[in-house]
């Protein structure tokens, strides 16, 4: 079935209006009248071919919330009008260790919700700035955040599950402190999981004018890692710093200000690397470097659970999907808090 979606052909070539074919829905398949769809930076990464691999044509979104309008014979768990989300992941092995774990997100014949093989046409799996997607019922999520809110949600489907599931992983909650580095679409999503698991939050911004935000999000304290004197205060003192920025970035500067058997966590993924942090830094105090990538199917549904029982949502601007190629600009700039949302309706005309 066709449907009207945005997306590019090529890498120097800004995203436009296209048609793509959505499958019928199959035995086990939910589709989807797509509602919102989120703005991640993995998106803009993607699209422009600052990681390898892009198929064109290129369909980003994977932080999709919407309403069920169609389910296949064998489905049980999701009726028409049902409101559900489809975060990164749309398809996976289903029965290798990770699978069985609820760790769809570590298998490696995990499919992406864009940019990975499938036999949909065009070949290649097309993401959520679209009218509509089809998705296999494993990989659909519940939501039961209020239908008003349902614009602030879709990030949770992206940033939300990128910060929750290392915060749980690392056992983030009371007595325990947590740094955030990067005050953005992810970052602003970590401050208030912390905050609202327990955990004393740090927040680390490079501007000033941050601080009263973060402070309005959740944190405890704001550092502004541009001043050693703040950042000096805190040394040896971190159980987990999440790190968040999508650039690349002196780590040492945050590996210092962590205890003995502390952990950072990087969740941003820049474009080209850091660079190499000074070996002592991790040896002297039997420190740990580490990455997580978004979350499992449970974990995320446990995420968008805890989400609604204490009433979080991203903070968002809601966009008309012809503003695309505008935001990407203001994105880069860091002009956004924290993260654009296409209003899904516009693609309509």
């Amino acid at each position: 079935m066709a449907v009207k979606a945005f997306g590019a052909y090529a890498a120097d070539r800004p995203l436009e209006p296209i048609d793509i074919t959505r499958r019928t829905p199959g035995p086990h398949d939910v589709q989807i009248e797509i509602a919102y769809c989120g703005v991640c930076h993995s998106d803009l990464h993607q699209v422009r071919a600052e990681w390898a691999g892009t198929l064109w044509p290129c369909v980003p979104g994977h932080e999709i919330v919407g309403r069920v309008s169609a389910v296949g014979a064998h489905v049980t768990r999701f009726r028409d009008g049902d409101l559900v989300g489809v975060g990164c992941i749309v398809d996976s092995c289903q029965h290798c260790e990770d699978c069985d774990a609820g760790l769809e997100n570590y298998c490696d014949g995990m499919i992406g919700t864009y940019n990975f093989p499938t036999r949909d046409a065009p070949g290649h799996t097309l993401g959520g700035y679209s009218q509509r997607i089809v998705v296999h019922e494993r990989y659909v999520l519940r939501i039961s955040h209020p239908a008003e809110q349902l614009a602030a949600v879709a990030p949770l489907l992206c940033a939300g599950i990128t910060t929750y599931s290392p915060l749980r992983h690392w056992q983030a909650g009371p007595g325990k402190k947590v740094g955030v580095v990067g005050i953005g679409g992810l970052g602003h999503m970590g401050i208030k999981l912390a905050h609202a698991m327990g955990a004393h939050v740090v927040a680390f911004t490079t501007s000033e004018s941050k601080r009263e935000d973060a402070k309005a999000l959740g944190a405890d304290e704001v550092v502004v890692s541009r001043n050693p004197d703040e950042m000096a205060a805190h040394a040896k003192s971190f159980d987990l710093i999440l790190n968040t920025v999508a650039a690349p970035h002196d780590l040492d500067a945050f590996l210092v200000l962590l205890k003995r058997d502390g952990t950072m966590t990087l969740v941003g993924a820049p474009a080209t690397p850091h660079p190499s942090p000074d070996v002592f830094n991790l040896i002297t105090r039997r420190r740990s470097i580490a990455g997580s990538m978004i979350g499992g199917i449970p974990e995320t549904q446990e995420m968008l659970d805890f989400c609604a029982g204490h009433g979080i949502i991203a903070d968002i601007e809601l966009i008309r999907a012809d503003e695309i190629n505008a935001a990407y600009e203001r994105m880069l700039k860091g002009d956004v808090k924290y993260r654009f949302v296409i209003d899904s309706a516009s693609l309509a005309g």
